[in-house]
C-alpha cells in the first residue's frame, strides 16, 4: 500500500500521544500526496463531521510481534492477546482512528486539506485511507469493551505555577492540559523526583510528577 496523505499534529514523539483518538482536542492537518491533491475526491466529504483515519506506525522497530502484550489500561502489569488491544505493536503496523471533521480547506497549492480535531498521531503519520464516519453502522453504545468499559478518566491535576501555557494558543494550550492530565508516562513510573519531557507544537515540554500534581517545569 502506498500512503495517500500525511497529517500533521502538535506531537512530534511518540511518547505524549494520547492513547485513544478523540481524548485530547488537539488540532491536525491532513495534507494529501500529490496524486491525490484533487477537489473531486473529497466532493461531500464536508457533510460529515466525523472522519476513520487508516495509518502507519511508521516510528515502531521492525522486530518479531509478540502475541501478548501489556495495556497501559490495566496498568502495564497484565498481559493480554495483542488481538484483544489496540498496541502499536501488531504483526502489520497498522492504525484505525476516528477523528472529529473541522473543515476543508482548498489550498492553492497542497489541493484539499483536511482540518481534524483528536488524531492520536504522531506528527508526519502516513495515512493510508481516509472513509466517512457512519453512526448508524459505526456506533454501538450497547456493546460490551472488555476491561476497558469507559473512557479513561483524567488522573493528574496540572499545575503550572510559572504561567508558562500563555506561551501557546488558547487551542494548543487547551490540547497540552489534557494530554498531560490523562499521564503520559509508562503506568509503572512513579518517580516524583523524575523530570519527563517531550516536544509538542514545536516546544519542548517538561515536567514531574508528584502523586496525583503534574508541575510544568518549563516550555521552550
Amino acid at each position: 500500500m502506498t500512503p495517500i496523505a500525511h497529517i500533521s499534529t502538535p506531537f512530534a514523539d511518540k511518547f505524549g500521544v494520547p492513547r485513544q483518538a478523540g481524548l485530547v482536542d488537539a488540532p491536525a492537518l491532513l495534507v494529501f500526496e500529490p496524486d491525490y491533491r484533487v477537489p473531486e475526491a473529497v466532493r461531500g466529504l464536508e457533510e460529515f463531521d466525523y472522519v476513520w483515519l487508516l495509518w502507519q506506525f511508521h516510528l515502531n522497530p521492525n522486530q518479531p510481534w509478540n502475541p501478548t502484550v501489556r495495556p497501559p489500561r490495566l496498568g502495564g502489569n497484565r498481559r493480554m492477546g495483542v488481538f484483544a488491544t489496540r498496541s502499536p505493536f501488531r504483526p502489520n503496523p497498522i492504525g484505525l482512528s476516528c477523528v472529529r471533521l473541522t473543515g476543508i480547506e482548498q489550498h492553492a497549492s497542497l489541493g484539499p486539506v483536511l482540518h481534524l480535531e483528536g488524531a492520536d498521531l504522531v506528527d508526519g503519520t502516513p495515512v493510508f485511507d481516509v472513509k466517512p464516519y457512519l453512526p448508524y453502522a459505526d456506533s454501538h453504545p450497547n456493546a460490551r469493551a472488555g476491561y476497558a468499559p469507559t473512557a479513561p478518566e483524567a488522573p493528574l491535576q496540572v499545575a503550572d505555577p510559572q504561567g508558562l501555557l500563555a506561551q501557546l494558543p488558547a487551542d494548543q494550550a487547551h490540547a497540552l492540559v489534557q494530554a498531560l492530565s490523562l499521564d503520559p508516562r509508562p503506568h509503572y513510573h512513579h518517580d516524583p523526583t523524575r523530570r519527563y519531557g517531550f516536544r509538542f507544537a514545536g516546544h519542548e515540554v517538561h515536567f514531574c510528577v508528584d502523586g496525583t500534581r503534574l508541575t510544568l517545569l518549563d516550555l521552550t
